[in-house]
């Protein structure tokens, strides 16, 4: 990477990462996700008289730990698909370079067969 690239990219995480401290410092909300939500909506649309046919194996004892799981599910996700896709890019990139196309061997490479039958 060239220089003026690293310090680009290294700027912009600084104003995310000045911007993140500054909305949490002042701020005092608290992130939720659509499930807290969609449960007053339904608590609201039945008066309260919903109850769930299943209940959770086993509930994060904060809502800390259950953000850091759902990020490390997605990193792996996001470090899965990373991976095919890169395989597939680069074996595509082999392809048109080498002229490579799934063979053995190219045709020009190949012992001719001729002269095995004269050798029988």
């Amino acid at each position: 990477m060239s220089r003026k690239l690293e310090i680009i990219v290294l700027a912009i995480i600084l104003i995310f990462a000045a911007q993140f401290i500054h909305m949490s410092s002042t701020t005092d909300a608290e992130y939720g996700g659509a499930d807290g939500e969609a449960e007053g909506v339904i608590n609201e649309i039945t008066g309260g008289t919903y109850k769930p046919i299943a209940e959770p194996i086993w509930e994060p004892p904060s809502g800390e730990i259950e953000s850091l799981l759902f990020g490390l599910q997605a990193a792996i996700g996001a470090g899965i698909l990373g991976y095919f896709f890169g395989y597939y890019r680069a074996k595509k990139t082999y392809e048109n370079e080498l002229g490579y196309k799934g063979k053995s061997k190219s045709e020009g490479d190949r012992p001719s067969l001729e002269g095995d039958r004269h050798s029988l």
